[in-house]
């Protein structure tokens, strides 16, 4: 949702390069184009106005610092002053002493109110808190079943009492038999309305009331943009709501939300949802967010996405069979899915500093269909093959079995061979130490000295792309590089 925010910025920052230093007037071009930015994100025009003051006055008086240039001291002052915006840390949800946390959930018809509660609640049990589900929704056709639904989804107890009883009364009951069952959180979901009217708040008040919530999350969809930040502002006023659950942070929107809610109603953005499954929903960090927004990535996520997928026991196990040189074609399938389980390859992609600008959407696209060819390749492979890759180098037929049964031509299935050698070699350098990123094992925890096979280029995907160079690398050789299929090295 960030990209065209993202490309906005590298533009302003391009104006600063090759300058001494920060000035008055060096710094209104780059200043402009933050505004611009901002504005066609659809952030709150006050928002933007204290912004970009507030940075015009950190950029100026900031101190020259050796051997930082003036376009990555302003990146900086933008990074930070963007934190502050959205609110500098994570807030997290309510932990009372005397269980259960009692979480009120309010919002408007169509944000995902019904689908984001079942989010929380299972988001809770990674954090070894057992939570019950209440569904008070008595008007939108099948929202209990919705709710009853979701709950068996992921084995999470549902309170309901059916469409004939009072939303109140409901909300009571639902309280009293957590705190009966002894569970750690309650999670009350709460009729929307397609729009705010007396009826609905009055009674949001009357179950805020009766069940004296601990947390009132307002879920809000972000596809609205400022709107956003201004609903969030009217439902405080009207009823007093502790923080806010952005929905569809995946979607086409501008991103406006995110950088206005905070400001614009008081309140912090708790959790964002960043997809249809029940598993995408994640913690609000202000600084990642800012990070992922100037297009440096979000490393900390990233190692987080990493460590929920991958079993350490295999971990160690692969590490081994890395450094030994025995990673061989069922190990690399088995990376290509865990990283599937991680989310789309565009959005791990993002993740990664100075990625997230240097490959476009087209070269994801085909980055994902060349990853669904390499593995109909090796399905088609014979349990031999696959342990023992070096069966095939110097087996045509073989190779031409795989061919035909993947329906691929041979000269695909040499090049995944011999990519596979080259990516072998290479990962067991960055698993030994010799290579990869410091403190992490040469690589992602699992992911085999980095992401599957992305250390010298995916096997069956070709080798770099024209022009593309990692931050701070050179591009010089740029125009001799033959031009290949596929996204290439990374």
């Amino acid at each position: 949702m960030f990209e065209a925010l993202s490309e906005r910025f590298e533009s302003a920052w391009k104006k600063l390069r090759g300058q001494a230093k920060i000035s008055e007037s060096n710094i209104q071009e780059a200043l402009r184009d933050v505004r611009r930015a901002l504005l066609e994100a659809d952030v709150n025009l006050q928002v933007v106005k204290t912004f970009i003051a507030n940075v015009q006055e950190q950029a100026l008086g900031a101190e020259v610092i050796s051997g930082v240039n003036p376009g990555q001291q302003f990146i900086k002052i933008v990074n930070d002053e963007m934190t502050k915006l959205m609110g500098e840390a994570n807030e997290p949800l309510a932990n009372v002493d005397n269980p259960p946390t009692v979480v009120l959930m309010a919002g408007l018809q169509g944000t995902g109110k019904t689908t984001a509660s079942a989010k929380l609640a299972l988001h809770l049990r990674k954090e070894n808190r057992r939570a019950m589900l209440v569904a008070t929704d008595v008007y939108r056709p099948a929202a209990v079943d919705q709710l009853v639904t979701l709950g068996k989804q992921i084995d999470v107890p549902v309170f309901e009492l059916g469409t004939d009883a009072n939303p109140v009364d409901i909300a009571r009951q639902g309280v009293e038999k957590a705190r009966e069952d002894g569970l750690d959180v309650v999670i009350v979901d709460t009729a929307g309305r397609l729009q705010i009217d007396p009826k609905m708040m009055a009674e949001l008040a009357d179950i805020k009331q009766a069940i004296q919530p601990d947390e009132v999350l307002l879920v809000v969809d972000a596809m609205t943009g400022q709107e956003a930040a201004t609903l969030t502002r009217t439902f405080h006023d009207e009823i007093g709501i502790t923080g806010a659950i952005l929905t569809k942070m995946d979607g086409d929107s501008r991103g406006g939300a995110a950088l206005s809610v905070r400001q614009i109603s008081g309140k912090p953005i708790k959790f964002i949802g960043v997809g249809e499954k029940v598993e995408a929903l994640q913690p609000f960090y202000p600084e990642r967010m800012a990070s992922r927004i100037l297009g440096m990535g979000d490393v900390l996520t990233l190692v987080e996405k990493a460590q929920e997928a991958v079993d350490i026991a295999d971990a160690e196990k692969l590490q081994q069979k890395i450094v030994e040189a025995k990673f061989d074609f069922d190990d690399f399938l088995k990376q290509m899915r865990l990283m599937k389980s991680m989310g789309s390859l565009g959005g791990i992609m993002k993740l990664i500093p100075g990625m997230g600008n240097k490959i476009s959407s087209d070269m994801l696209e085909q980055g994902e269909v060349q990853l669904k060819r390499v593995e109909s390749m090796i399905n088609s492979m014979t349990k031999q093959e696959r342990k023992n890759p070096e069966v095939l180098s110097g087996s045509p037929s073989r190779r031409r079995r795989i061919a035909t049964g993947s329906g691929h031509k041979e000269k695909d299935v040499s090049k995944l061979v011999s990519d596979f050698q080259k990516m072998r070699t290479m990962m067991q350098q960055m698993g030994s130490g010799q290579m990869g990123m410091p403190g992490m094992g040469g690589g992602m925890p699992g992911m085999g000295g980095g992401f599957p096979g992305m250390g010298g280029g995916m096997p069956g995907m070709g080798g770099p792309r024209p022009g593309f160079r990692a931050p701070g690398g050179s591009s010089k050789k740029k125009k001799k590089q033959k031009k290949k299929k596929g996204f290439g090295q990374l």
